[in-house]
């Protein structure tokens, strides 16, 4: 079997691909990445030797490049997670992501559809991974996103998604391509790019540099460790039903005042600091436009239909993470200072 794999050098891409190279030595794994800001082969040097894994740079908003490499590849099956994805970014720049999240997602499907329709999609699969933003917020606390929730983006970011989203349902339906869907909650763990929440305070900590909490801090999130959330990708890939949607979540809901409080505890007992010194860093800073309060996801499907279930807890996998970066601040200074980039565009112009 061979699978394609976008956004493999990113955050979670980059687990997902992991794991499909080690758990599948008779896959044969290709990694397609913009290498982007946000994406880091340095992500992947423990498998970048493995005889099934194969990196190729390309932009999947190029329509010819893309047709041309399901020409050459034959893929039989596609896990989408090649994405824009920082809503701050969104806000500033939104166009970006209507061409990557909505015409690249596209031009995948146009491709899997040429491709694949001669041969009445036997044994081909199309999986998009998307975010549980396009849900928009929940007002009610007792209530959850489910796979039935109306569409409701607040974000360019998470309108963009919703689109990518729509236009993989239609191409299932209009086309009868084999296509599934997941929505995902808040990922944190290893690798994670330092403009999110977690590694940006773990980074400013260690410098003591301000740590900036939006509003009063009062915004929920739902938190999965990336790890749990690449072995749901692994179980929807082969065990999911086609035309399917699967919400993937942690049932960890946090606070982000409460996430930055624990963490700054966390990193003064592993920093040797005395106790409270962290948490003198937090500056509270305007609030985010378009700013929801809270994300909840119910993963009871998933759950109930393929058995995944998170297997950390919120306090547990934070230790974990923030163990990962101390003992890898090397990587972390790479990623601030801009140095794996400059790398990556010279080996790869």
């Amino acid at each position: 079997m061979k699978i394609l794999i976008t956004g493999g050098a990113g955050f979670i891409g980059s687990h997902v691909v992991r794991l499909f190279v080690n758990s599948y030595p008779t896959y044969q794994i290709i990694n397609l990445d913009k290498l982007t800001y946000a994406g880091n082969l340095d992500n992947l040097k423990d498998v970048e030797q493995a005889s099934n894994y194969t990196f190729i740079k390309g932009d999947i908003v190029d329509a010819e490049f893309i047709n041309a490499l399901f020409e050459e590849h034959q893929f039989d099956g596609v896990i989408h997670l090649a994405a824009e994805s920082h809503v701050d970014r969104s806000i500033t720049d939104p166009m970006a992501f209507v061409y990557t999240n909505v015409v690249g997602t596209c031009n995948l499907l146009n491709a899997a559809k040429s491709i694949w329709q001669a041969n009445g999609y036997a044994g081909k699969r199309f999986y998009h991974v998307s975010t549980d933003e396009v849900y928009g917020e929940l007002h009610n606390p007792e209530d959850f996103f489910t796979e039935t929730t109306p569409y409701d983006p607040r974000s360019p970011y998470s309108a963009s998604k919703a689109s990518s989203d729509h236009f993989v349902r239609a191409y299932g339906n209009t086309y009868k391509m084999p296509v599934v869907i997941t929505n995902c909650s808040n990922n944190y763990g290893p690798n994670h790019f330092p403009e999110k929440l977690l590694p940006l305070m773990i980074n400013n900590i260690l410098h003591n540099k301000p740590l900036p909490v939006y509003g009063k801090g009062e915004n929920v999130r739902d938190w999965l460790f990336v790890e749990d959330h690449a072995r749901a990708i692994d179980t929807v890939f082969h065990k999911g039903t086609l035309g399917e949607t699967y919400n993937i979540g942690g049932f960890n809901e946090w606070k982000n005042i409460d996430i930055v409080k624990l963490l700054c505890k966390t990193m003064d007992t592993k920093l040797g600091r005395t106790a409270g010194t962290s948490e003198q860093l937090i500056t509270y800073v305007n609030d985010r436009a378009g700013h929801d309060l809270r994300y909840a996801i119910d993963a009871h499907k998933i759950m109930n239909e393929l058995g995944w279930e998170p297997s950390l807890q919120f306090e547990e996998g934070l230790e974990k993470t923030v163990d990962w970066f101390l003992n890898n601040q090397d990587w972390l200074e790479n990623i601030t200072s801009g140095n794996y980039k400059a790398y990556y565009e010279k080996m790869y112009s």
